[in-house]
């Protein structure tokens, strides 16, 4: 008897079946408006777009001029590609129009699917493609591109290391290919510029995310960090690593599913008492002191070095250097450092040359940077599983769109044996039956040890193989497209995301290029028509033997992993077939309860080499992979509730440095800072509602000078009658205001504006950095508030706006005090500062050629001499444009200046060249703290 949902089902459809009916009708309409653009000469298609765009100026919507443009874009394919897109492509463009996620199966072409609402889209306003990596990327790029130059559109790739103006104009295109690392990187790098004319990013209007589930799921638990190196703590991490392997068992207790590592009570008296001996700690301390804090964290982190994260699974060691492995693709991930002195806690376990750590300086998770978009859409051949993501995190919709043929794929039971020894012997045979008969085999694995592994037992067996990791990324395009050859077999580590196709009998495209790279003076279309008919034969072959077999190894966390590879035979209604073998002694099986199931085959009386299949069994194990992504999905939802918490910050930086950076003038801005310095300054000393004889007069004085650069008589103040906290404001107010228009006068106008800036936007950076760093350390912290019965979320959102208000009212006093003490230089200390500087300049070269390597040269050494530096302090004001108009030291030069003299030095700057003339700075030097 058929349930109500069934029935209902069956009469009205599905959510999904009634969305695809509803784009039948603008299906149609492109349709019929084929002969009509088929009939345009290529300056046709060029003038239709004019055309579109200024009937958009117009008034026009973009869903009014959908179905032309989208005919326009179809007739622009067909010429610059020889590609007549299908019905099911339109749809698929239409939804990513809609801002849906279009759920495609692999070989549907989503590439070409993208070009219909890039092109459409790209009329009002620039659109961002965005792709898993640089390879696809560049390559998308190229191949589209021809598409988009047949309809007058520009097109840009971004990649890393690209120079500044070549990413500009990558941007300035209509439409831009990039990667999500590279688009995140570009927005952090963007709000760290000074001048809007250094700004990449032409904003966020809209974007096409392909491999939507990898970019917006996978990957959104890593946020992307711009770092800057912090102290050098090398020696710590040695020491800590030679402790480790001296742990036992039963001083810690290891937790897999959530990757955590604590020390039991035995294990705190080890490690108290052996890190005294190696003086790590003081004789006495225990771990749970404050100041043990530091140590506590090494700790962890080199146990979960040495425990967790695993050689060739996690990492890789090359040249000297831990690079990670995505453990979704299966790439490196070079430059990819993991945080809180793991990267450096796995370099020590390695023994090779520790890196630094690093501090934030800007920071974005994946999550609110592209829900920085206007309009958001992705495509991907698995996103069903995670809807309910998708809806609540991006307000994505998932549209099934249908297949162009059917799925002629046979997706069979999984099989489970008891050990892992039975199970790799059972698929060496039955890749072994699939080779003999000329059937592909793609073997999926989810390590690069278990995949180096699996080629070991198939060399002994004498079957050939390629196998496609991290180690051979360079050759992937190659790897995979030959594994649709007769009788080829291919070991893959994940194959999410990988760009390219498997066709049955191998890849032309391939086998055309390599024919011309061995006969340059050969025909082309000859070779071609050769290829093509050759190819017709082994795809036959291959149809012949049941198309490609996939044959996975083990079971992924995420069902939607394991459905992508699946997804790689029975592409375009090829034939194929997919089964997973299995062990208890899997990963997946082994966290998630296989004791149960091995009690239940141990009692059926199992024999040796046999495996269980049944429904049943897959049922189960997409209950655990169901809860596995469920966890997933809560730690990626706290960690964005946390980042959420930080995003509202960022944005009100941000959208203030780029005010800063519009405006011509910010004077009104600072003197807005200045009279709110002010205004504390009262309060602190003339508290409201005190008497004078209360006030603390000479604290207000000194405070007016160090902060105001101003010397008020506010002594003699508190001597007069009616004088209160109001009239002594307006006083300092006007002596303050009074002093910048005397320094302005002295600047420039225009020079006094660019200093202004960049006081601003230098200090704004500064105090930025500080405070995610302390919000860092908030994080870590606030967890334990759980235990007190109190809501760490709620605790963090209550402590880091009150952070947040310290750091603006930091922001204030610091852009105060910078400006009140910069100070134009006469002409006779220009003189002495420019001698003083060639001086330096002299003995760092007389000590680079004494000394390897070469010591830095001071700042400001080798400046032109008709030029000073654009400020004595180091700090990196504007060049200015008056003469004898520069920024001097804080405090006035000492007259008489003796550089073995300190007492003539005056006051330097911490981060000044040592009047001494050594070279160094002076914090390092004359003015380092004892």
């Amino acid at each position: 008897m058929l349930g109500i949902g069934t029935i209902t089902r069956k009469v009205f459809g599905t959510p999904n079946d009634r969305k695809v009916k509803a784009t039948r009708p603008l299906v149609e309409k492109i349709n019929a408006l084929e002969t009509e653009y088929e009939a345009l000469d290529d300056a046709g298609l060029i003038a239709k777009t004019e055309e579109f765009r200024s009937r958009l100026t117009g008034g026009e919507s973009l869903d009014d001029i959908l179905p032309e443009a989208f005919a326009n874009c179809r007739e622009a394919a067909r010429r610059a590609l020889g590609l007549r897109a299908f019905d099911v492509q339109l749809m698929g463009g239409i939804f990513l129009h809609q801002g849906n996620i279009a759920e495609m199966k692999t070989g549907e072409g989503k590439t070409l699917v993208a070009t219909f609402p890039a092109y459409l889209n790209a009329l009002a306003g620039p659109v961002h493609i965005v792709t898993v990596n640089d390879y696809l990327a560049r390559r998308d790029a190229e191949w589209m591109g021809k598409v988009y130059g047949a309809l007058g559109l520009t097109t840009g790739v971004v990649y890393p290391r690209q120079p500044d103006e070549e990413k500009k104009s990558a941007y300035a295109a209509d439409i831009t290919y990039a990667t999500n690392n590279e688009l995140g990187f570009d927005y952090l790098r963007d709000n760290m510029k000074s001048e809007l004319n250094q700004m990449a990013q032409r904003g966020h209007v809209f974007a096409i995310v392909d491999e939507v589930d990898s970019i917006l799921i996978d990957e959104a638990r890593t946020p992307l960090i711009i770092s800057g190196p912090a102290q050098d703590r090398s020696q710590l991490y040695d020491s800590i690593d030679r402790v480790i392997p001296e742990l036992k068992d039963e001083f810690y207790s290891l937790d897999e599913k959530t990757r955590n590592v604590t020390f039991t009570d035995e294990g705190n008296e080890f490690l108290e008492e052996r890190l005294a001996q190696l003086g790590l700690i003081e004789e006495g301390r225990t771990l749970y002191d404050p100041e043990s804090t530091t140590i506590v964290h090494h700790l962890s982190q080199g146990l979960r070095a040495h425990k967790l994260y695993q050689k060739d699974k996690d990492y890789i060691v090359r040249d000297g250097e831990v690079i990670l492995i995505d453990e979704f693709t299966g790439r490196m991930m070079p430059g990819r450092r993991l945080s809180d002195g793991l990267h450096q806690a796995i370099e020590a376990k390695e023994g090779v040359k520790i890196q630094p750590e690093n501090v934030t300086l800007a920071s974005v998770t994946f999550q609110n940077y592209f829900r920085l978009y206007d309009k958001l859409s992705g495509m991907t051949g698995t996103a069903t599983t995670e809807a309910e993501e998708f809806a609540e995190i991006y307000g994505l919709g998932v549209v099934e769109v249908p297949t162009n043929k059917p799925i002629a794929r046979m997706d069979e039971d999984d099989q489970v044996y008891r050990t892992a020894r039975e199970k790799y012997a059972a698929i060496v045979e039955e890749i072994r039956k699939a080779h003999e008969k000329g059937q592909p085999v793609l073997v999926g694995t989810t390590s690069i040890e278990k995949s180096e592994m699996l080629s070991q037992h198939l060399q002994q067996e004498g079957l050939p193989h390629n196998v496609l990791n991290a180690r051979q990324h360079e050759k992937e395009a190659q790897i995979v497209g030959d594994a649709g050859l007769p009788g080829a077999v291919t070991i893959a580590t994940n194959m999410a995301g990988r760009g390219t196709d498997i066709k049955l009998g191998g890849n032309v495209e391939f086998k055309v290029m390599e024919a011309l790279a061995a006969d340059p003076d050969g025909n082309p279309d000859e070779i071609r028509a050769r290829i093509e008919a050759e190819h017709a034969d082994t795809e036959n072959k291959v149809i012949e033997a049941g198309g490609l077999f996939v044959l996975a190894t083990e079971r992924h966390e995420s069902r939607r992993i394991d459905n992508q590879l699946r997804g790689r035979s029975g592409r375009q209604g090829d034939p194929g077939r997919s089964v997973f073998y299995l062990s208890l002694e899997d990963d997946l099986m082994r966290i998630f309860g296989s004791d149960r199931l091995d009690n239940v085959l141990g009692k059926l009386g199992m024999q040796e080499g046999e495996a269980i299949v049944h429904p049943w069994v897959n049922k189960s194990l997409e209950r655990a992979q169901a809860k596995v992504e469920g966890r997933n999905f809560d730690i990626r939802k706290q960690l964005l509730k946390f980042d959420d918490v930080m995003n509202d910050q960022r944005k009100v930086v941000f959208s203030q440095r780029r005010e800063i950076m519009e405006a011509e003038d910010v004077t009104e801005i600072t003197q807005d800072m200045r009279h709110q310095v002010i205004d504390d300054l009262v309060d602190t000393y003339c508290p409201p509602k005190s008497y004078a004889d209360q006030w603390n007069l000479e604290g207000l004085y000194a405070a007016c000078i160090e902060k105001l650069g101003v010397e008020v008589p506010v002594m003699s103040w508190g001597e007069e009658d009616g004088v209160d906290q109001e009239i002594v404001r307006e006083r300092i107010e006007e002596a303050s205001d009074k002093h910048m228009e005397e320094k302005a006068a002295a600047f420039g106008p225009d020079t006094m504006r660019q200093i202004e800036k960049q006081v601003l936007l230098q200090t704004i950076d500064g105090k930025w950095r500080d405070h995610l760093l302390t919000l860092e350390h908030l994080r870590s912290v606030v967890g334990f508030r759980g235990y007190a019965q109190r809501d760490p979320l709620n605790e963090y959102k209550t402590e880091s706006f009150q952070l947040f208000q310290n750091m603006l009212d930091g922001l204030r006093e610091d852009v105060t005090e910078k400006l009140a003490q910069i100070r134009p230089m006469t002409d006779e200390q220009r003189r002495e500062l420019m001698e003083e500087l060639q001086r330096q300049q002299a003995r760092a070269t007389d000590a680079a050629a004494a000394e390897k390597p070469a010591t830095p040269q001071p700042a400001g050494a080798g400046a032109p001499p008709d030029k000073a530096p654009a400020a004595a302090s180091g700090t990196p004001y504007p060049e200015p444009t008056q003469p004898g108009a520069t920024v001097a030291e804080r405090e006035p030069l000492v007259e008489g200046f003796d550089e073995n003299d300190p007492a003539t030095w005056g006051n330097p700057g911490r981060n000044e060249a040592c009047p001494c003339g050594s070279g160094k700075k002076f914090k390092h030097c004359h003015g380092r703290l004892t």
